[in-house]
This record gives structure tokens, C-alpha cells and sequence, in this order.
């Protein structure tokens, strides 16, 4: 799947089953709870670095405990946060970035150059934007304690956004393991402690404010600004099951659930106490891969007709009963980032266009071949989803046929290239954050180059060819423009179809506030309890 989230969360759902909710509620004294927060997140993490996996649980652990270069602000601009004085050379080439003072390891260390550089260095072997820096990088070498620079072999415009996702700097020795190599010291410089001693595997983790933490004098701006800490310490809860979280909620044994399900949302409304917050407006795009190697989809017009096949608003009542939460998105860009636009858009039409679809599979040739759509049976937006869509398939024509499995089971398959005789698929849904969709450098299905793209494998050229020159170019508008050519092109081959858009809202009681709404991540900083 895409950047799965909604499936990371259900993993990490179905793992924290196996475990009763905390005893927990266990003693301490009244004044170190009262600045003690209490949260049921997306489950416990498993792997704590966040260069091995992105998987929501480990992003959040790594924004607590580790600190960054860049940070993006609410509007989705890079940001220095570790970074104090930075700029380039006049032919664009050569960054030089020096060090805010007082940045400091957990350990007591000082955060130097070095540190910067081996964490760059292992974060570019595996993340899409930090390979794009390595491909382009001659150099990336500390000046002195608080200065690196990274010379370029051309102009990368793009090097500061990169630079402000997801890259969490790690103590030199921590970051010059391989990247397949879990580093487990989890010693940051970031606003939070990890609290190794009162960790309980797969029970509970613990979090304490860090005392010498010096945070920027900016006010506090999506994930950039000042990350100021207002309590004393954060406890994750792993509570497996909903009904004893929304309890544990209700009782006030926990201030804060991410994941409430939607059919417990009449219950949190109807408690005084209580509130649902969404947090990034937002949320996830859902949308159906094609594979645009076999029948009937390798033809152009066969992939256009699933544009006008789908009703938005039918998928989105499968994926939320209240329409509160979710809405229509258009753009292959999402709808809330600065590039989203509405270039080539007009195919979209209120209730689909059912006859319009029929009409292009039979320009298309449509012979009566098998569209299998993969569906995941443990996930079930996506199952229910599937079911939907083979009914529309079905009822203007077309021979479709669900071949259902678990989530690995659908991963094991969808990189099968053969025909559908011989293991090959014809769509799966999956779902991925509204922002990723706006960052067609770093998110894999975005991309139309052929055999190097994600699953589905589409190909054109003139796409790419725009693709290449988002990294080099410098402004907002800039991009803006480029956006809307590649969406134009886009909407013409048709790599994938949009299903609507899912805000999912977390729980917290009113007495929980300034939480922070960012895609991908949970900010522990700026939150106050009352």
C-alpha cells in the first residue's frame, strides 16, 4: 500500500489486542499526575528508528525524542529548526547550514556538524527525497563543530523541503549503523526523553519532558516554531480494544484515543467531558491502483472509463456514515496542499457517470476480459470498497471478480506482473495522507515511469519529463504552474482513480488542548492539561 497509515493503525490495533487495558491507572502521587498525559495511540511500536520503518507509532516516538533540521510550518514550508543560519552559494550549488546554540544530546553531549552529517548520510540510503540528495550531492562534509555543507553536482531548489521530511538526527555513532540496522539507543536531542526504565513492552511507553530542551523563540507553527512543553510527562497506552478505550476515556484513565471507530462517535458526542477533534483536516485520500500492464487496462480509454465509472459520494458512505467527515477530492494533487488545482478535472460528475464508462470500454475494445480487484478481507474500508466497485464493474458490463486475501496476501500478489491466468491483478484500493499527494518527489505512486514505478507500473514520459523538473525549480508558484501541467497529463492517462477523501477525527477530553494537526505525525509538544 501506498503510505498506509489506516492499515498501520489497524496493525497496530489488532497487536495491542493482547493486552488488557493498563492496570495502569497505577499509583503516583497526585501532583505528578496532574501533569501526566495519558494516551491510546495507533498501538505500541515495535521498531523505535525511524529510518528502518515510518509506520505512524515509530514517527511519533521518533518526533518526541529526536529533533530536526528543517520543519514544515502549517502552510507546508520548510522551516529551520535545529538549523540556525543557513544559505547557498551563488550558483546554487553549495548549502552551508550552521547550528542553533545550545542543542544538546539526552546523554549530555553536544549535537554537532558530524551528528548532521552520518544521520543525513543513512536517511538518504532508503528515503525517496534523501536519495534524490545523494544522487545530486558531490559532498556532505562538517565544517566545524556547528557547520555542514552539502555541494551539489547542479542546482537542487527542492533541498530545504527534502530536508524537512521526516529526517531525525541521531548521535553520529547511533547514525553511522547501516540502514538496515535498527538503532535501539533511542538518545535524541528532542523535546522528550524516552523513559527506557518505565517502558512495559507492548504495555506502555513513557516520555519525560526534557528539562534542557531549548526551543526556538518562533511561536509554534504546524511542526515548525517553538516546540515548548507544557507537561511533565506523556504515558502511551496500548489499549487494544475500543469499547475499554472509549471507558478508560469516559473515566478520565486516559485524556486522548487516535483512533475512535466511527460507529462509538454517538457515545464520545454525548459525553459533556468529551470531544472529537479532527486534527488534519485533511486526512486520507482514498483511491484504486491499475494495473496498466494487462487487459483491458493497458488501453488508454479502458483506465479513462473507471474515471467517469466512480461515484465519490458512494464510496465515501462505505467509508464513514457521517458525512462530516468526509469529503470529495478531484485534484491529483489532494485538495489541501499549495499545489492542489483543478487542471482536467471536469470528468467529475455527481453520481459518476455510468453510461459515459460504458461508452469508453467499448471504444476501448473491452472483449469480455477479467478485471480482478484484490481485496483485502482485514482491512475493511478497502474490503468493502472493493466490494463496491466490482458491483459498478458489473453492472455496465464488465467481467469482474474479487480475489480476496489479508493485507500480506495482497502485497504478495500485487507485484506480480503476469496476465490474470497466471497470478496478475487488475486494481486494488489503498489509501495515502492528503499531503503525500502534494510531494510527487517523495511519494512512490506519483511517479510514471514504467518499470520503476509503484505497483501498476504506468508509463509516460511527457509526465515525467515535468516530474524531473520539480526538484530544480524554487517557488510555491513555480510549482503551482508545474502542478497543473502534470495534473492535465495525468488525468488523461489515468494511473489511478480517486475514491474520495476520509478526515478521521481522534477523542480527547476537553481538558486535553493545544494539540497540534499535522498529517503523519502527533506532536507531544504545545498540548496543555487542564
Amino acid at each position: 500500500m501506498a503510505i498506509s497509515r489506516r492499515n498501520l493503525l489497524k496493525t497496530g490495533i489488532a497487536a495491542g489486542a493482547a493486552f488488557s487495558i493498563p492496570s495502569v491507572l497505577r499509583a503516583q502521587t497526585a501532583a505528578t499526575e496532574a501533569r501526566t498525559v495519558r494516551m491510546s495511540m495507533s498501538g505500541i511500536p515495535s521498531i523505535f528508528d525511524p529510518v528502518i520503518t515510518v509506520s505512524q507509532t515509530t514517527t511519533d516516538h521518533a518526533a518526541a525524542i529526536y529533533d530536526t533540521l528543517f520543519a514544515l510550518d502549517s502552510k507546508f514550508m520548510p522551516q529551520p529548526q535545529m538549523v540556525g543560519k543557513w544559505g547557498a552559494s551563488d550558483d546554487k550549488k553549495t548549502y552551508t547550514f550552521e547550528l542553533r546554540d545550545g542543542l544538546g544530546w539526552h546523554d549530555g553531549n553536544s549535537v554537532t556538524a558530524a551528528d548532521c552529517v552520518a544521520s543525513i548520510r543513512r536517511w538518504g540510503q532508503v528515503d525517496p527525497g534523501g536519495q534524490l540528495i545523494m544522487e545530486r550531492a558531490s559532498d556532505i562534509s562538517k565544517k566545524d563543530d556547528k557547520t555542514f555543507t552539502i555541494a551539489l553536482k547542479e542546482p537542487l531548489g527542492l533541498l530545504p523541503n527534502l530536508l524537512a521530511n521526516l529526517l531525525y538526527v541521531m548521535r553520529e555513532k547511533d547514525a553511522d549503523k547501516p540502514a538496515t540496522e535498527a538503532v535501539t539507543t533511542n538518545i535524541g536531542s528532542g523535546p522528550f526523553k524516552f523513559n527506557q526504565a518505565a517502558a512495559r513492552p507492548g504495555a506502555s511507553l513513557t516520555y519525560d519532558r526534557n528539562d534542557k530542551y531549548l526551543p526556538r523563540q518562533e511561536p509554534v507553527d504546524g511542526l515548525a516554531g517553538g516546540k515548548v512543553v507544557k507537561v511533565d510527562r506523556v504515558i502511551w497506552e496500548n489499549i487494544g480494544d475500543a469499547q475499554t478505550a472509549i471507558a478508560a476515556l469516559q473515566a478520565g484513565e486516559i485524556v486522548f484515543y487516535l483512533t475512535p471507530p466511527a460507529d462509538l462517535f454517538p457515545a464520545i458526542e454525548s459525553d459533556p467531558n468529551l470531544e472529537l477533534q479532527v486534527l488534519y483536516k485533511h486526512g486520507q485520500d482514498f483511491f484504486l491502483r491499475i494495473n496498466c500492464l494487462q487487459k483491458p487496462f493497458d488501453n488508454l480509454k479502458a483506465r479513462q472509463a473507471m474515471l467517469h465509472l466512480v461515484d465519490q459520494k458512494a464510496f465515501l458512505q462505505i467509508l464513514s456514515s457521517n458525512q462530516k467527515y468526509t469529503n470529495t477530492v478531484t485534484s491529483f494533487f489532494g485538495s489541501g496542499n499549495p499545489v492542489s488545482n483543478d487542471e482536467n478535472t471536469g470528468w467529475f460528475k455527481k453520481g459518476g457517470d455510468p453510461e459515459k464508462a460504458k461508452q469508453l470500454f467499448k471504444e476501448a475494445g473491452y472483449a469480455g476480459e477479467k478485471v480482478v480487484i484484490l481485496q483485502p478481507t482485514d482491512w475493511s474500508d478497502a474490503s468493502n470498497t472493493s466490494q463496491l466497485l466490482a458491483d459498478a464493474l458489473r453492472k455496465i458490463g464488465i467481467d469482474s471478480e474479487l480475489a480476496p486475501s489479508d493485507w500480506s496476501g495482497l502485497v504478495a500478489r500485487r507485484s506480480n506482473k503476469n496476465a490474470i491466468e497466471n497470478g496478475g491483478w487488475s486494481i486494488f484500493i489503498t489509501s495515502d495522507t492528503d499531503f503525500a499527494r502534494g510531494e510527487p518527489m517523495t511519494t512512490s505512486h506519483l511517479a510514471l515511469n514504467g518499470e520503476k514505478a509503484w505497483y501498476g507500473w504506468p508509463q509516460n514520459d511527457e509526465y515525467e519529463a515535468l516530474r524531473a523538473k520539480w526538484a530544480d525549480v524554487e517557488t510555491v508558484d513555480e510549482r503551482k504552474a508545474l502542478a497543473r501541467k502534470m495534473q492535465g497529463i495525468a488525468w488523461d492517462y489515468v494511473p489511478e482513480v480517486l475514491l474520495g477523501q476520509f478526515t478521521a477525527p481522534i477523542a480527547r477530553r476537553k481538558t486535553l488542548t493545544g494539540l497540534i494537526g499535522m498529517p503523519d505525525i502527533v506532536p507531544m509538544w504545545n498540548m496543555e492539561k487542564a
